[in-house]
């Protein structure tokens, strides 16, 4: 009975959020066109920024533990050993999940180029 009242506060959740999106839609605007490739100054943009940040974390979680890996080497004795790994860990994660998101975009990049037109 437990997962049942679990069940119906999840969907009571749902149902209050659906409910505020769609009190709270405004009226959608026609972006401004590119004239040669068609696609709105805002799209590109926004994908831009969100695929340079996704770049720029998977760095900077690489730097990190690369440093602390140095900082381990050397002896810094403020550095321990598991925040060494876990930071190894998370920069392997990252960088193996933009690899996935990369090799998607490649095979749809190659899916819309096989496309006639």
């Amino acid at each position: 009975m437990i997962e049942r009242a679990d069940i119906n506060s999840l969907l009571s959740q749902m149902r209050t959020i659906r409910q505020e999106m769609q009190q709270g839609v405004a009226p959608v605007q026609a972006p401004e066109l590119n004239q040669v490739s068609g696609i709105s100054k805002a799209d590109s943009s926004g994908f831009a920024d969100l695929l340079k940040s996704a770049v720029d974390k998977v760095n900077e979680h690489q730097s990190e533990a690369s440093r602390l890996r140095t900082a381990y080497e050397k002896g810094d004795p403020s550095v321990d050993l598991p925040q060494v790994m876990i930071q190894a860990q998370k920069a392997s994660v990252s960088f193996q999940a933009m690899t996935q998101v990369r090799n998607r975009l490649v095979t749809a990049y190659e899916d819309v180029m096989k496309m006639p037109i």
